[in-house]
């Protein structure tokens, strides 16, 4: 064994039994890890409240290398992101990030850019002047990018030449962008209108594009486009899309 220090968001958690708690944790230094808090349930003990939903908290951990769960001897929090918390379609938000983030990734893969950029996105989420489905769209985007499944915006899907913005559609199946010729015959087409196609782009490559996408129309393309994508790509649907709305 060998003991970790880290900085981690808790995604998930678990009543193991009386005293005790199962953790999941998307760490920057590990990835995901899940944990053994002893003694995590008695309302004092060396983790406080660290161990609640969408908490940032430093960790200590003793890593096992057996297979079995690592402990968690220590968390102290950081950030509790309060925002969200007091805006509901935020919140459902950050829920949708640690179902991703939990569920999503596979153990021990760190991506300290995917780690940075959900801090960031929860940080954001409920605040005044964030438009909560430009800001989970970027995050999306970048999660997509960092575990290999970025889907073709600037080429199209299907042939690869470059695309301008005409006529296009959006296929989860085909992997991304459609031009019209490459679209006969292909599943799940979703038309997707130039200033959609662009807002795309902008979100995939410009951290800060999410702040200037008003345009609802806009945003409830590619919420739509982004729910086909993820879910194609994850095998299943999302839990939380229900809820996330159509535009946000």
């Amino acid at each position: 064994m060998s003991t970790e220090k880290a900085t981690a968001i808790v995604v998930r958690t678990t009543d193991w039994s009386e005293t005790s708690r199962i953790a999941t944790l998307w760490t920057r230094e590990f990835g995901k890890v899940r944990v053994l808090a002893k003694g995590g349930r008695r309302l004092k003990s060396n983790f406080e409240s660290a161990l609640d939903l969408l908490t940032l908290c430093s960790i200590v951990l003793l890593r096992k290398s057996s297979g079995t769960l690592d402990l968690l001897t220590e968390a102290r929090v950081v950030e509790r992101f309060s925002p969200l918390r007091q805006h509901l379609p935020a919140l459902y938000a950050g829920y949708y990030v640690a179902e991703l983030l939990g569920e999503g990734t596979e153990d021990y893969d760190p991506h300290p850019a995917l780690f940075d950029e959900a801090v960031a996105t929860l940080g954001e989420l409920g605040t005044a002047g964030t438009a909560t489905g430009a800001r989970l769209a970027r995050f999306e985007l970048v999660l997509l990018r960092e575990l290999g499944y970025s889907p073709a915006l600037a080429e199209c899907a299907g042939c690869g030449n470059p695309v301008a913005g005409a006529e296009l559609a959006f296929s989860a199946a085909a992997g991304g962008v459609l031009c019209r010729p490459c679209q006969t015959g292909q599943r799940q087409l979703r038309p997707l209108s130039r200033g959609a196609w662009e807002s795309l782009c902008e979100l995939a490559t410009d951290p800060e594009a999410w702040r200037t996408l008003l345009d609802s129309g806009v945003r409830g393309e590619i919420r739509q486009v982004l729910n086909d994508y993820v879910t194609y790509w994850w095998g299943r649907r999302p839990r939380l899309l229900p809820y996330l709305g159509n535009s946000l």
